[in-house]
């Protein structure tokens, strides 16, 4: 990503759910999102088929611990898929993408100061928090299996102000 202007769309979870996928993708493009955070767990490849063909901007994403069939995602999604954690270069700052840290771990790592954005799921609980001068982020369940309840992220890239939203 180039610049630090616009809104950046993050989810997770989504555990084969597509008609919900689809929903966060019609989302994500209502609000105009530059690009797309997916924090683990599509499942299937046919799950990042429909991400692929329902967003209008490019998706970074990380492998979660329920996504076993790695090369089947990796071809789906044409290499935008890597290891959990990695790094996320947006405009002069890094964005730390893992799915598996716990919420302690990834305050830890906010607080460090590296990340301007710490971005982490598993949990399915949706958390939006400052840790000095970076954002934590769990997006919650896309797939709303656990919960019930279905959410993902917007995080304003100039303010670096984050909420969460039900779909």
């Amino acid at each position: 990503m180039s610049n630090e202007r616009g809104l950046l769309g993050i989810m997770a979870d989504t555990h084969d759910n597509l008609p919900l996928i689809r929903r966060a993708c019609e989302l994500f493009n209502q609000k105009g999102v530059v690009k797309v955070i997916h924090a683990g767990d599509y499942i299937a490849p046919f799950s990042v088929l429909t991400l692929k063909e329902n967003l209008e901007v490019d998706f970074f994403g990380v492998f979660g611990n329920n996504d076993g069939e790695r090369l089947g995602l990796m071809r789906a999604s044409e290499g935008r898929i890597h290891p959990s954690p990695s790094v996320l270069k947006v405009g002069e700052w890094e964005c730390l993408v893992g799915h598996d840290l716990s919420e302690e771990v990834a305050e830890a790592i906010a607080s460090s100061g590296r990340f301007r954005l710490v971005v982490f799921a598993h949990t399915h609980k949706a958390l939006v928090k400052r840790v000095g001068e970076s954002l934590l982020v769990n997006p919650g369940e896309v797939g709303g299996w656990l919960y019930g309840t279905s959410t993902v992220a917007l995080v304003d890239l100039a303010s670096l102000e984050g909420e969460i939203v039900k779909l």
